[in-house]
Parts: structure tokens; C-alpha cells; sequence
């Protein structure tokens, strides 16, 4: 028996500046996950994808991860997805402090 498709979004590297990005409903990448496109159809899924491979120039690395619906949008079910969201855990510096002040 097939497993049931769970949510996800589209996730990769910016090219150049190396940020996690997220694509959007829109088409476009975004730093934030809350406004990633939450995708919940297979099929549509690896057309989505598909369109993130199809712009080298701009993103790296990108794949489908595991979302849940949050009150503002996405968020991560796993640890690594977090962990990406968020950057190095060092110290509080950059997305963290943002984050931490939301």
C-alpha cells in the first residue's frame, strides 16, 4: 500500500548568496518560509519541483521537505528543516535575532 502524500514545500540555495530560500505561489524564491508555497497534491509537487530545476542560475540543491500548515503559513515538521530556517546556532546573530524578536 502507497504511503499517503504529506505536505511540502520547495526548498534550496540561493546561488549566489548562499540563503535557503522558498519557493512561493507566486513563482518567485523567498528567504522567508512562511511565505512558501505549502503544496499538498503529488503531482503538482514534482511540477513544482521541476520548475526549481529549471532555474540554475538562480537556486542550488532544491528539493521537496516536509511542511505542516502553521498560523502564519509553513512550518517545519522536521529537526534539519528548522535548523535550515533558523541558520547556525553559535549565537543569536542574523535570522536568529530575528527570529527570537518576532
Amino acid at each position: 500500500m502507497a504511503r499517503a502524500f504529506t505536505p511540502k514545500v520547495i526548498t534550496a540555495n540561493h546561488l549566489i548568496e548562499g540563503d535557503v530560500i522558498y519557493l512561493t505561489a507566486a513563482d518567485t524564491w523567498s528567504r522567508d518560509l512562511a511565505e512558501a508555497e505549502l503544496i499538498t497534491d503529488e503531482a503538482h509537487a514534482q511540477l513544482r519541483l521541476l520548475d526549481a530545476h529549471s532555474q540554475p542560475a538562480t537556486v542550488v540543491g532544491a528539493y521537496l521537505a516536509d511542511a505542516s500548515s502553521g498560523t502564519n503559513g509553513p512550518e517545519p515538521t522536521h529537526f534539519r528543516e528548522e535548523f535550515r530556517r533558523t541558520g547556525p546556532s553559535n549565537y543569536a546573530h542574523g535570522k536568529q535575532e530575528v527570529l527570537a524578536n518576532v
